[in-house]
């Protein structure tokens, strides 16, 4: 990754993180970087108003400008208004976290979260990546999309540490874990990755782009409905596949 992005990114998040004012020495202390580095990139977001001065040695503070920019640019975003609305539905269906996650490779990144209202709950990040292809269901999901071929490589690389009790460390039982969840349409996760936490997940694809939804919760909620919420979220994969694909 570019350095400048890199630190540009970095400034931000460090906001977010620390919720307040910062001065000059605040990030380079807080980022461990020259205050010299710091100086370019703060007077350049600056300039562009994406943070103001609050006053001579009062720190600094990011303007709304960035949340005008991110709002914009959601209300546009091609994924989210293709699936949003049957997403939010299906959470308040099943009231337990529900996440959209777009297949790269090896790796799969979340474009949407959407939580229940539980205290008590899986929580992800948009932009957290799923954590663990043997032992989340959406990494069983990731391994499911690839060919025979890439897949046994694939396998064959895999290094299984145990999570959690549950963890699969048999590379023959993952095989055929992941064969099962492709037989069936979905892919389960039995506290492996987790204590207490029970995920299951389904692939569709779009613009020959696979994508993935999880249901996620405590274990204790959703055993006792798990094929109700499979058959939702098969339900809700076939018909995300289906719409027309845009231009």
């Amino acid at each position: 990754m570019s350095k400048i992005v890199e630190r540009t990114l970095d400034f931000l998040e460090l906001f977010a993180e620390e919720k307040r004012t910062l001065s000059l020495s605040d990030i380079a202390r807080l980022l461990k970087i020259p205050a010299s580095s710091c100086h370019d990139v703060l007077q350049t977001l600056q300039e562009r108003g994406y943070i103001y001065e609050l006053a001579p040695r009062a720190g600094y503070y990011p303007t709304r400008r960035l949340l005008d920019l991110a709002r914009t640019i959601a209300e546009h975003d091609p994924v989210a208004q293709r699936a949003d609305i049957l997403l939010r539905a299906m959470r308040d269906s099943l009231d337990e976290s529900v996440l959209l996650a777009k297949v790269t490779g090896l790796e799969a990144t979340y474009l949407l979260t959407f939580e229940p209202s539980h205290p008590l709950r899986f929580r992800a990040n948009v932009g957290d990546r799923v954590r663990s292809l043997y032992a989340t269901s959406g990494g069983k999901a990731v391994l499911s999309s690839l060919s025979p071929r890439d897949f046994a490589a694939c396998l064959k690389s895999l290094t299984l540490e145990p999570l959690t009790k549950n963890t699969i460390i048999s590379k023959p039982a993952l095989r055929d874990e992941v064969e099962a969840g492709r037989q069936r349409g979905w892919f389960l996760n039995r506290e492996e990755s987790q204590d207490g936490v029970t995920t299951l997940s389904s692939l569709f694809a779009w613009n020959g782009v696979n994508y993935i939804i999880t249901v996620a919760g405590p274990r204790s909620r959703i055993e006792p409905k798990l094929d109700w919420m499979a058959g939702l979220l098969v339900d809700a994969c076939h018909r995300l596949e289906m719409r027309r694909e845009v231009a």
